[in-house]
């Protein structure tokens, strides 16, 4: 091939390459403008929600809010009952959670990887994940509620619990999995037991992302509505036995929202703002937790 052959071709091969490079830009641009136009759609409904709670709810957040009972329609009242229903529920639904979610999950990170059990359970697993909500509170009904014929808050504890279990096996296995193997072997050099490099190395270096996975369960069950509405239903008055129908702020929500009665809608909007302020509150610490993990 002659020098100016080869010329041609280096020039044919350049302005390729610089037509190629043009295009990739285009499409680049076009993908960029997409994605923020996706965002921007997103972050504007996501604003939208969190101005009108906080126009709507601040105006029905006062002390009478929260210090006393809900009131019958056009009277004065509050959300105390709500407030503590959904309280008790949450923390004896996270308490009994909790603990089976984390040991399962040490289970399948630590001591079954591929055995038939560790996959079958995984599998169940992410059913459960992914189920709604209003599937677990049926079935706690027919168990619990049907069986006994009594709508209680330990039904609704029941609901929540199974909520929050798989939440947390998925995120303490992860977590658990991401600790290096370097750091167990090290402890195994040192003839230290199975238990004990589970419980002094691995959850203690994973203890940062377990701990949030706790947390976003807690977040999710908080504004759960369906399964309460199958097991603890609703109580107009303040109750602390779980044997009995137990009020809950997202079930009084979803009743006051619903009502044509104006103090009821504003104390709907209040309890939206709590609520929401609980789930930020939540959401922040898991990402403050989230910071210090591996």
């Amino acid at each position: 091939m002659s020098t100016a052959d080869s010329l041609l071709r280096a020039a044919e091969l350049a302005q390729q390459r610089e037509r190629m490079y043009a295009k990739r830009k285009r499409v680049n641009k076009v993908a960029l403008a997409l994605s923020l136009a996706a965002m921007a759609f997103g972050v504007f409904w996501l604003v939208w929600i969190l101005w009108s709670t906080i126009q709507l709810g601040i105006g029905g957040l006062t002390w009478a809010a929260v210090s006393q009972m809900t009131p019958p329609p056009n009277d004065a009242g509050g959300l105390l009952n709500a407030i503590w229903g959904s309280f008790l529920m949450v923390l004896l639904a996270t308490f009994v959670g909790t603990p089976i979610g984390i040991m399962a999950g040490i289970y399948l990170a630590e001591y079954d990887l591929k055995g038939w059990l560790g996959t079958t359970t995984r599998f169940v697993n992410d059913i459960l994940l992914s189920a709604p909500s209003i599937v677990i509170g049926l079935f706690v009904y027919a168990v619990v509620v049907a069986r006994y014929k009594q709508f209680s808050g330990g039904a609704g504890a029941i609901a929540l619990a199974l909520i929050v279990i798989p939440v947390v096996i998925r995120t303490t296995e992860n977590m658990l999995l991401l600790v290096p193997a370097a750091l167990r072997e090290a402890a195994y050099a040192l003839g230290a037991p199975k238990w004990k490099v589970i419980t002094r190395i691995t959850l203690r270096a994973a203890r940062a992302g377990v701990v949030t996975g706790v947390l976003l369960a807690v977040a999710r069950i908080s504004g759960e509505t369906a399964p309460l509405l199958f097991t603890a239903l609703n109580n107009q008055f303040f109750t602390s036995d779980l044997g009995e129908p137990m009020a809950s702020l997202p079930v009084t929500i979803f009743k006051f929202a619903m009502s044509p009665y104006e103090n009821w809608q504003q104390l709907a909007w209040a309890g939206v703002f709590l609520i929401t302020l609980a789930v930020l509150g939540l959401n922040i610490l898991a990402r403050v937790l989230t910071r210090n993990k591996l």
